[in-house]
């Protein structure tokens, strides 16, 4: 079973990059949701994919009976969910703003620093 979520994650990942490396903002932004999702199942997965009981300790004993559910990666993923959702949201009211102002979301069209009819920069100092 983790074998296949290893799978799932690099899949994740490739899609993610594959998709920042576009000119396109919403493409930018998907693949930024990708990658986010790619962590949080990367950290899932090394929180050990097994069936076990809440770490709960009966007050006779001094360390768990069995084995037990390690709660730091998912109390990590819900928290990263919260701040991946924001940021997402954020990166969405930017884009559109941008493309309110300038009337295209493609990155080599958004170069307004650099005019398209002006000779480059001096190359040598």
């Amino acid at each position: 079973m983790e074998t296949i979520f290893s799978l799932l994650v690099a899949l994740f990942f490739t899609g993610g990059i594959y998709l920042m490396l576009s000119r396109h903002l919403i493409r930018i932004l998907l693949g930024v949701v990708l990658f986010s999702n790619a962590v949080n199942l990367l950290i899932f997965t090394n929180g050990r994919l097994t069936h076990a009981v809440p770490p709960i300790i009966s007050p006779d004993l001094m360390t768990p009976a069995g084995p037990v559910a390690n709660p730091l990666p998912q109390a990590l993923i819900l928290t990263a969910i919260v701040i991946s959702f924001s940021f997402f949201s954020f990166l969405l009211v930017v884009a559109y703003r941008a493309y309110q102002d300038l009337g295209t979301d493609d990155t080599e069209e958004m170069r307004v620093a650099e005019p398209a009819n002006e000779a480059p920069p001096p190359m040598g100092y």
